[in-house]
């Protein structure tokens, strides 16, 4: 057996900020060797950022981040250091790469093999897989073998190749953004990775915003036969030391050779630097589904007001449903002193939505001012009334009201330097249940891939977390309207939230055409409808800011669908329908 203290260093990168990332680099590494570690691993592409998308087609950009991976690996001492940073063949194509470096000297390069290109990765447009025989190193006794990523998810794939040539711990670096389920999608392909080498397995994940995506962390090491060994938590920047104890006697294949002979690794270290000390290993609580989408909002919209120069937010408050959730995560993430609310009456607004969104704002402590739209609504109904042969009205007068909205919060932003949060949720942006420049317009959308009905979930589950109702009773139960016509509804425009939902997500994020969704008990009409609403709303998605991803597909990097598009998928069960779209 031999013993090896493990760092395992679960950090948020910058894209693009080189120097702020080797710096996270060293202080984490600063931190590793000061525990003992033999051992620091680091995310994929640690020193650009993740995904640094294209600027990897900026040259410039390459040899900067090749200057700075070379000052990061002259820096390092005893404690060995795996880097992840964007490497160039002969060739001069580019290649994802992880380092392993120990006293200023790059001892050993693996390269990724396996590059995913689908939903929010497109790997293969900036990268060429690695080649050639599999990379092992020796640190502290141990046969190791480092992977990157999308490697880990292949069967047969280079974590088996690497624990045929004699790996007895394997290493992989990760860049894997959050989603619903995403952490138990992860475990069960660690198991089976496990199952299939019988190596204990560390799994190194980034953490933070960068930009739609949010990295969870949720770093895990795992034993041979896939028993959580140790966690990092998620949400959250951790370095996770841990003592692994390796069995590294000698495994021979079918025909009697040894493995670790046929590739014999790189050596760095016989022996631990640890030996005569102990550390223990920690295992973090894992959160439950709500609470888990709740801390990505948090931390993605605070990355993302951060990372780009954003210290305040400015949101209208509604008294409504939507409105509030993105207050309350906009207080958890900033600061009620950085949060600033602006309620905007009109003649539809009721005294109790109102009444509502004062009681929230004092919840929360954060300032709110009201500022009465009807002034702005009777010029523009004036300046609008020749031009239209008469007053505004119907759904033009509506998206009027809207719009003097959206104008005002974008004063304040312009005045102050505040980002305008919008409110729009899923099933609003899914349907075309918005105003293009109103309730749209603004510089982050926090809960665009929030459904309305988890709205509710989340919502509750802070007032829970809190202990009191920080959205007021009656914003939880009164029905959902947008209030820019007497006794309005969102149910009579759209189907109740609780049919739209089910068939928006079976459409959108899991492509299951309409025949198969009557066919799982959906109702043709409902189908029909939201169908004809989604694809009609491309056109007004693709104007929508960027906003926090939490489902397995978002509207933004994940889906693209073209705008001019006349394909129509059709109803068979429904062809006698008229639907109402």
């Amino acid at each position: 057996m031999a013993r090896i203290r493990v760092a395992v260093c679960q950090i948020d990168t910058v894209v693009g900020d080189l120097d702020g990332n080797a710096e996270r680099i060293r202080a984490a590494l600063a931190e590793a060797d000061e525990a003992r570690c033999d051992l620091a691993v680091f995310p994929e592409l640690t020193v650009t950022g993740y995904p640094p998308e294209d600027l990897l087609g900026r040259p410039a950009f390459i040899a900067d981040n090749l200057s700075t991976f070379a000052r990061v690996a002259a820096a390092t001492g005893d404690c060995v250091a795996a880097v992840g940073y964007v490497d160039v063949d002969p060739a001069g194509r580019l290649l994802n790469a992880v380092a392993l470096c120990h006293r200023g000297v790059v001892v050993a390069r693996y390269v990724k093999r396996m590059l995913p290109n689908y939903g929010v990765f497109d790997e293969q447009r900036w990268f060429v897989p690695g080649q050639g025989e599999p990379t092992l190193v020796m640190v502290a006794g141990v046969p190791i073998g480092v992977s990157i990523c999308e490697d880990l998810w292949f069967s047969d794939g280079p974590l088996a190749w690497q624990a045929e040539a004699g790996a007895r711990l394997l290493v992989n670096a990760n860049a894997s953004p959050y989603s619903r389920g995403r952490h138990a999608e992860r475990l069960a392909v660690l198991a089976e990775r496990t199952a299939e080498t019988g190596l204990p397995l560390v799994y190194v994940n980034q953490v933070g915003g960068q930009d739609e995506l949010v990295f969870d962390g949720s770093s895990v090491i795992v034993d041979g036969s896939g028993a959580l060994v140790a966690s990092a938590g998620q949400f959250t920047e951790e370095v996770l030391v841990a003592d692994l104890e390796i069995d590294t006697t000698e495994r021979t294949d079918a025909s009697g050779h040894d493995r670790q002979r046929r590739f014999a690794p790189v050596v760095i270290s016989h022996s631990s630097r640890a030996e005569g000390l102990t550390v223990t290993r920690p295992v973090a609580e894992v959160l439950d589904p709500v609470a888990e989408v709740y801390e990505a909002l948090v931390l993605g919209t605070r990355d993302y007001l951060d990372k780009n120069g954003f210290s305040d937010a400015v949101i209208g408050l509604s008294g409504g449903i939507d409105s509030s959730l993105v207050a309350i995560v906009a207080v958890d993430a900033l600061g009620p002193e950085h949060v600033h609310g602006v309620a905007m009456p009109s003649r539809y607004s009721s005294e109790g939505s109102l009444a509502d969104a004062d009681t929230l704002a004092d919840n929360l402590g954060i300032d709110l001012q009201r500022a009465p739209i009807e002034p702005a609504h009777a010029a523009l109904v004036q300046t609008l009334a020749p031009l239209l042969g008469g007053d505004p009205i119907g759904l033009t007068d509506e998206n009027l009201q809207s719009r003097i909205r959206g104008v005002l919060l974008m004063a304040l932003s312009n005045a102050h330097g505040w980002i305008v949060l919008t409110t729009g949720n899923k099933s609003e942006m899914a349907t075309g249940y918005s105003t293009l420049y109103g309730d749209s317009a603004g510089g982050f959308a926090v809960i665009k891939d929030v459904s309305k009905t988890l709205v509710y979930e989340l919502c509750r589950y802070r007032n829970k977390k809190a202990g009191f109702d920080v959205v007021p009773s009656a914003v939880l139960t009164k029905a959902p309207s947008a209030e820019l016509r007497p006794d309005q509804r969102d149910d009579e425009s759209l189907p109740p939230y609780d049919i739209l939902d089910p068939v928006m997500e079976g459409y959108v994020e899991a492509d299951r055409s309409p025949d198969d969704m009557v066919a799982e008990g959906f109702d043709p009409a409902a189908v029909s409808r939201v169908v004809g609403l989604v694809d009609k709303a491309e056109y007004k998605r693709r104007q929508m800011p960027p906003g926090v991803r939490i489902s397995g597909k978002a509207f933004g990097k994940d889906r693209r669908m073209p705008i001019t598009n006349q394909y129509r998928p059709t109803l068979a069960a429904a062809a006698n329908l008229q639907a109402d779209a």
